[in-house]
């Protein structure tokens, strides 16, 4: 077997080299997964806030279906339904670029995980760090707000990491709508090169470096956020 690495450097007929057309794709790929990430972290964190709030169980319902509906039905799936039956039922849809489509899809998917953690995040706390904000005067909302979420968002920052980088490796079904993302790249490159070993190896390559990048930055926030006797980062936990 022969490598032949300056294949991206070979014109893909459009006036760009295969190495700027991996690059584009991997933009389009954090493109993707960015917006995504923003969307999931913000229905997930209201989602799974509401699921513990057992004085109101009609917003814990409606945050539980929301939930269960969500992460039930395979991504691919719900990246289809965006693409192809949202717009036929919804016509306003129609001009929507498939780009957000996908965003849609993948961040609804992805939020319906963060709920869960969230959730267990608030639970894990004392029942004591209620009591504290009602003995401040907060109402609920700044219970939540200033103790719960603060306290919880810790605590889940280890899984929360491996959400967002498995989000960032979901991105990958966007080719099926053809979103020019790595994947995409990929698969047409190695058919019009037939290098699909040097090929797949550098879109491997993007994919763990990002990912990585994800951890890395992760695991800044927590070395930051941790709350000495509380939670220690990179280490077994502390106590409450």
């Amino acid at each position: 077997m022969t490598w032949d690495w300056q294949v991206f450097l070979n014109d893909d007929g459009s006036g760009r080299t295969y190495l700027q057309w991996m690059f584009n794709a991997w933009g389009w790929t954090l493109a993707v997964a960015g917006c995504s990430w923003l969307l999931a972290v913000s229905i997930g964190a209201l989602m799974g806030t509401l699921r513990t709030m057992q004085a109101s169980p009609w917003l814990v319902r409606l945050a539980t279906v929301w939930v269960e509906f969500f992460r039930n039905i395979p991504l691919l799936v719900q990246v289809f339904l965006w693409y192809f039956v949202v717009p036929k039922m919804f016509p306003a849809f129609q001009q929507v670029p498939g780009f957000l489509l996908v965003v849609f899809a993948l961040g609804f998917f992805t939020s319906a995980r963060i709920a869960e953690q969230v959730r267990a995040g608030i639970q894990a706390l004392p029942v004591g760090q209620r009591y504290a904000g009602m003995a401040l005067g907060f109402n609920t909302v700044q219970t939540y707000r200033y103790v719960i979420l603060p306290m919880a968002l810790r605590i889940i920052l280890p899984p929360l990491t491996s959400e967002s980088m498995n989000l960032l490796k979901n991105s990958s079904v966007a080719f099926a709508v053809s979103i020019a993302e790595l994947t995409m790249f990929a698969m047409q490159a190695q058919e019009e090169t037939s290098r699909g070993i040097e090929v797949y190896l550098a879109v491997t390559a993007l994919y763990a470096l990002s990912a990585f990048a994800v951890n890395r930055v992760f695991a800044l926030i927590e070395k930051k956020a941790q709350i000495p006797g509380f939670i220690v980062a990179g280490g077994t936990g502390g106590g409450h």
